[in-house]
């Protein structure tokens, strides 16, 4: 089977398997989803959910935000790890997004990538998300299931990952592919040496599939 055609059958099974997928962090305006990208690096997206409530009570917009002290932000969202970091490119962000773009999110992939702390997997999650532009989203469960299905040969690297699958996947279905992919990696097709095969709805056309 080419990787074209395995691509539209991991797609439409996919689809039925979980119909309503989505992302499962939580926010109702695009700079909130730029602060829970950058929170969930090496931590579950629930926790994230929890902090943030504790970070926009304190600081409920942009402009707060970006004029809040570094260690304030910091002691905030301490429990998702890596806090230093995360709190500095988060005030980072804010800021240009206070300076530059007078406190929007800009809807152009190479403006995001110019935020602070913002790569090529945040950017493709707001452009997805946010603006309903097609998306590829190369988090480690779609790395780790598209390796395992076959629609890419050891590829690690995100970006070689990215490139590969927006030649296999239509473009209206990049963004909940992607978003799949999370829901199977979480369910059914875990980091586990051995992930639950028997009840893959992709089991026989996985290259992978009771390996």
């Amino acid at each position: 089977m080419q990787k074209k055609e395995l691509a539209l059958q991991v797609i439409e099974r996919l689809k039925k398997e979980y119909p309503d997928t989505g992302c499962s962090l939580d926010y109702d305006d695009a700079w909130k989803l730029l602060v829970s990208v950058r929170l969930a690096a090496q931590c579950t997206d629930a926790r994230v959910n929890v902090v943030v409530q504790d970070l926009y009570r304190e600081f409920p917009d942009v402009d707060a935000l970006a004029d809040a002290d570094v260690e304030e932000i910091e002691r905030i969202v301490k429990p998702c790890g890596l806090g230093h970091s995360k709190a500095r490119d988060i005030s980072a962000c804010m800021k240009m997004l206070k300076e530059k773009y007078q406190g929007k999110v800009p809807e152009d992939f190479d403006a995001l990538l110019e935020l602070p702390g913002v790569g090529r997997k945040s950017a493709n999650l707001v452009m997805g998300d946010v603006f309903g532009q097609p998306a590829i989203v190369t988090d480690t469960h779609c790395i780790r299931l598209v390796n395992r299905i076959g629609l890419v040969d050891g590829i690690r690297e995100p970006k070689k990952v990215e490139m590969a699958l927006w030649k296999l996947i239509p473009p209206e279905e990049s963004n909940d592919f992607c978003h799949r992919l999370v829901d199977h990696g979480r369910a059914v097709c875990t980091a586990r040496t051995a992930p639950y095969c028997d009840r893959c709805c992709l089991n026989d056309i996985c290259k992978k599939a009771g390996i």
